[in-house]
């Protein structure tokens, strides 16, 4: 048996951090200027327990670019490297002093950026050389300077530093000459170093003088040194809170409230949660969560620590317990992730249950921005659905707002059908469903008003919460059908002339693909015609529509049902005068479809008590000859019925009346009817 170490050199470990190690090359700045805040944070910790008595001075870190010479220099006035040091850390990649650092000041330590001992490497990605000046703080100290090419030789020497700290300078490649325009590292340190703990310094402030910008000789600071986040809420008021949000948000809207995080165990977690104006369009609201560890920027794109519901939020969230990749980069799921996950849901949900409890009026206010956040939430997440359902809020077209329990009570005893399941009557546009709205109302019926972009997914969700319940858009069948009733009606029309009046009624309409139409008997006051929609097709059809993975039903036609009154006098006064006018064509069609069926009913008599084989080719060919007669004789009745309707004006325009109550009314078949409406007239 044989046993050793693998070998790992440098030569073949210094191109994979190089090249690999960051996904994207622009990072290296933001590696640099940890590194130099890490510094500065090791010193102040120092400081504090007496280990260092100087002046701190100041303490600013500062980041130049020299186009000419094609360098970026970034300097700090921390704890700086002896010669020994920088050979540690150095010469020896993923030996890290932030590690060694918390080993010995453990206690007094905080804010501590760095632990892998690789950001350092970044910078070679950028550049052909490297060279670190840089003296330690300790009494008697060198400055030395550590020089690199990017291959696995380096050069320690002796160096001229006056103050403690660390210069790095980096001589940018040729691939990498965008790294050198003010503009681009200005945007760098502004996405990555906006909130660090350490003043970072670019350039000098300008004011405009004499018709033209010039320096004021003042360092231009880009970062908060102390956001809002980072301190205690007792500290802050409602315009902090609010100013804070147009920093993180110059170009949005005031928040509607926010959720100060301050968690110390069993992880460590701080930052602000806004609830920020929603009304639809959930994708463009995502990635508005920042993502900081230690204040340094990490990313914005948060799905694996919050659930997809609170990326609707926007704010920040800072942890050094998040664990993330070796480069930073990203989150790498772990027990740590869940756990924040689920403190944070109830967090929100218990913000939205004070704010329910403290101030209910207030919050009804804020309902229309909360609604579609609270939705999604309530469908993705059954645990924020058990908090929230006790408050979440549904509005009538009344604008009164309701709890689930407290509707239920109101509707519970008017709106239970025969079959026992309570029906909650909605409406999704108050203007085009304002007639089958008024009908609902006409009978003690109260009507939700559910026009978000998630409604639909919601009372679908509903549905399976709710015990015996059923949502039903009110234009979706005639009221007496929606919720039913043990009375009954009688028609006044037999069901053969209620059949024959089905194919006066079939006209055919421009502006929709499918009429269907049924009778249904209801009072004579109501409508003689009312166009409705089936519930489940159109909710179907409208989840399709949302990426409910349901496409088939997205491809089909509209479907309408034309229902007709057969109590109603002007239905009843078309069936008298069909009869009248159409008597005689009617009645020798009706005398030959009654010769028919009964020799083909005589036939199938026959056949039914004969063997298949014992029925000759002629006897079955003359039973189909005779059905082929009866299926003529169907038809030319059925075109006789229908010529007399699409030539009825009363027909065409109680089809149409129905129409426009429907708001389904448009172009030349309103225009149409406004004339039919005047020669009636």
């Amino acid at each position: 048996m044989q046993t050793g170490k693998i070998g790992v050199t440098t030569e073949n470990i210094f191109p994979i951090i190089k090249k690999f190690l960051y996904s994207d090359h622009e990072i290296f700045l933001r590696e640099l200027i940890s590194n130099a805040v890490d510094a500065t944070q090791k010193l102040r910790t120092i400081a504090s327990v007496g280990d260092y008595k100087e002046e701190m001075g100041n303490t600013t870190i500062f980041v130049s670019v020299d186009k000419k010479k094609k360098t970026i220099k970034v300097s700090d006035s921390g704890i700086g490297m002896t010669e020994e040091e920088l050979d540690k850390y150095l010469n020896q990649i993923a030996f890290s002093s932030a590690n060694d650092f918390l080993d010995k000041y453990k206690e007094q330590s905080n804010s501590i950026i760095g632990h892998f001992g690789l950001g350092f490497y970044s910078s070679f990605m950028v550049s052909d050389k490297v060279e670190v000046i840089t003296k330690s703080y300790q009494d008697g100290a060198k400055a030395v300077k550590w020089t690199c090419d990017g291959s696995p030789e380096f050069t320690i020497e002796e160096s001229e530093k006056e103050s403690r700290g660390t210069d790095i300078i980096l001589h940018i490649d040729k691939d990498s000459k965008e790294f050198l325009e003010e503009n681009r590292v200005e945007q760098l340190l502004k996405k990555y170093c906006k909130f660090l703990p350490v003043e970072i310094a670019f350039g000098k402030e300008k004011e405009w003088k004499d018709g033209k910008m010039v320096d004021t000789g003042k360092d231009k600071i880009l970062n908060n040194t102390k956001p809002a986040w980072t301190l205690k809420p007792a500290d802050l008021k409602d315009e902090d809170y609010q100013k804070f949000y147009r920093e993180l948000y110059p170009a949005g809207e005031e928040s509607l409230f926010n959720i100060h995080l301050n968690v110390d165990y069993p992880f460590k977690l701080t930052g602000i949660l806004y609830f920020p104006k929603i009304r639809s369009n959930i994708e463009i609201q995502k990635n508005k969560i920042q993502l900081y560890c230690n204040q340094v920027f990490v990313t914005d794109s948060v799905e694996g620590i919050v659930p997809e519901f609170l990326t609707l939020l926007h704010g920040v969230l800072d942890s050094p317990d998040i664990p993330l990749n070796v480069s930073r980069s990203y989150l790498q799921s772990d027990s740590n992730v869940k756990k924040i996950s689920s403190h944070i849901t109830k967090k929100v949900a218990d913000r939205l249950n004070d704010i329910f409890k403290n101030n209910r009026e207030e919050f009804e206010k804020k309902w229309d921005n909360l609604k579609l956040f609270i939705e999604y939430g309530m469908i993705t997440e059954e645990k924020f659905y058990e908090k929230v359902s006790k408050f979440a809020l549904l509005k009538n077209t009344e604008d009164k707002f309701f709890t689930y329990e407290e509707y239920e009570k109101i509707i519970k005893e008017n709106q239970t059908d025969k079959n026992k399941t309570l029906i909650y009557l909605y409406s999704t546009n108050k203007t085009d469903q304002y007639t089958y709205i008024e009908k609902a109302k006409s009978k003690g019926y109260d009507v939700l008003h559910l026009d978000g972009q998630l409604d639909v997914h919601l009372i679908n969700h509903l549905e399976t919460k709710l015990k015996d319940s059923r949502f039903v858009r009110v234009d979706s069948d005639v009221i007496e059908k929606i919720i039913q009733k043990e009375e009954s009606r009688e028609s006044k029309l037999s069901a053969d002339k209620q059949d024959d009046l089905k194919s006066v009624f079939n006209v055919k309409s421009k502006s929709r693909d499918i009429f269907n139409v049924v009778f249904e008997t209801l009072d004579e006051t109501e409508s003689p015609v009312t166009i409705t929609q089936s519930e489940f097709m159109r909710r179907m059809k409208e989840m399709s529509q949302m990426g409910g993975g349901m496409n088939f039903y997205g491809e089909l036609p509209d479907s309408y049902n034309l229902v007709v009154n057969p109590n109603h006098k002007l239905v009843i006064g078309i069936s008298d005068d069909l009869y009248a006018v159409k008597s005689t064509e009617l009645s020798a069609k009706d005398t030959e479809r009654k010769r028919l069926r009964e020799e083909i009913d005589f036939m199938e008599k026959e056949h039914k008590e004969k063997k298949s084989e014992e029925i000759s080719q002629v006897e079955k060919d003359d039973l189909e000859k005779l059905r082929k007669e009866l299926s003529d004789i169907e038809n030319a009745r059925k075109e006789i019925l229908e010529s007399y309707g699409s030539g009825n004006k009363v027909v065409k325009q109680l089809i149409d009346l129905a129409m426009l109550a429907n708001n389904m009314l448009r172009g030349e078949e309103l225009s149409t009817f406004v004339k039919r409406s005047v020669d009636l007239l």
